[in-house]
């Protein structure tokens, strides 16, 4: 009794004389459970744009990781995917706030180069995804074998086409390392078949879906689709493909030139319903925002992590799109993650 009436009064001369007493006080009193309590874990995600579908699965993704590993996620990126300055200065911005570490999805392949080497100086870890980067200053790159996945579209293309005819690719933009490699993919496929001509393989279409539609419309005129000399098309990403949907449709093309295009989205699976896409070469977003997230943790853990992570690729056409595996995958429940509609 006496010992405990002590404590008692050494409790209120401490809250009388110093308010750093009566912390250490309440920690005492608590059992020590404040003084232990780590500080929770911020993690930013930066995409490369955030309107596409594609990057609102990455987001899910993202943020069922967080919850399973207890960290924050805070998911800002630029609007469009041409905006290099906005991700350089967010990648900046981040380093300078001292987030726990970085995910980021970088637009040029050489731009972000110094900004992520900035940021592992400044000991806040960064793992990419989705597109790669010539610097290696990062920890782990969590994303598509996108050569790979290029080459499937090549393969099913050349069948589709019977080894004959006349091919067409409609590139993404310039330092683009993901779309790049799919491009290089299925120009490698598809050189396996002798009698295929490549009419052109150096246009770009730009970031958006309407640029994409310009240069889609421009690229079929110059090469006269119209009277038969093209066979077949390849676009390497979600923008590409659209914009050369309706560019196909406008000259009322469509289903009538095999195309293989990269990425889905209602209407893109819309057009593959309707025999207007041959196939469209899926990656799993969701998968990779999760992978990227769960692996950055694991490493601020200090458990190993591997540096190379292939979350896979998909040929979806309408003769496996209702399958259930398919099913998941094309129209992730998103709301479940992002408490959205």
């Amino acid at each position: 009794m006496k010992t405990q009436g002590f404590w008692v009064w050494a409790l209120c001369l401490c809250t009388l004389l110093s308010p750093s007493c009566k912390k250490k006080a309440d920690t005492r009193a608590s059992g020590g459970a404040a003084a232990d309590a780590p500080a929770k874990l911020r993690v930013a995600v930066i995409p490369k744009g955030t309107t596409h579908e594609f990057w609102k699965a990455v987001h899910a993704g993202a943020e069922k990781a967080a919850r399973e590993v207890n960290v924050e996620v805070i998911w800002k990126g630029p609007l469009k995917e041409d905006d290099l300055k906005s991700q350089v200065d967010l990648v900046q911005s981040f380093t300078a706030q001292g987030v726990s570490g970085i995910v980021l999805a970088p637009l040029n392949d050489t731009a972000l180069g110094a900004p992520v080497k900035a940021a592992a100086d400044a000991k806040v870890p960064v793992v990419i995804f989705d597109s790669d980067l010539k610097d290696k200053s990062y920890l782990s790159f969590v994303a598509t074998d996108n050569r790979a996945a290029g080459r499937l579209a090549g393969e099913r293309m050349g069948k589709l086409l019977g080894g004959k005819g006349s091919v067409l690719v409609l590139r993404y933009q310039e330092g683009s390392a993901s779309t790049n490699n799919r491009e290089e993919g299925f120009l490698e496929a598809i050189r396996k078949f002798p009698e295929i001509k490549i009419a052109s393989d150096n246009r770009y279409a730009g970031a958006t879906t309407e640029t994409a539609h310009a240069a889609s419309e421009n690229l079929l005129l110059a090469q006269n689709a119209a009277k038969g000399t093209i066979n077949g098309i390849f676009t390497p990403n979600e923008s590409t493909t659209f914009g050369m949907l309706l560019a196909l449709q406008k000259a009322d093309l469509a289903g009538k030139i095999h195309f293989i295009g990269f990425d889905s989205s209602d209407k893109l699976i819309g057009g593959v319903n309707a025999g207007q896409i041959d196939a469209l070469v899926l990656q799993d977003p969701l998968k990779m925002g999760y992978l990227a997230v769960k692996t950055l943790a694991a490493h601020l853990h200090k458990q190993p992590i591997e540096a190379r992570i292939d979350t896979g690729a998909t040929l979806v056409d309408r003769d496996n799109l209702k399958s259930p595996e398919i099913a998941e995958l094309v129209k992730p429940n998103l709301a479940k993650w992002l408490d959205t509609p």
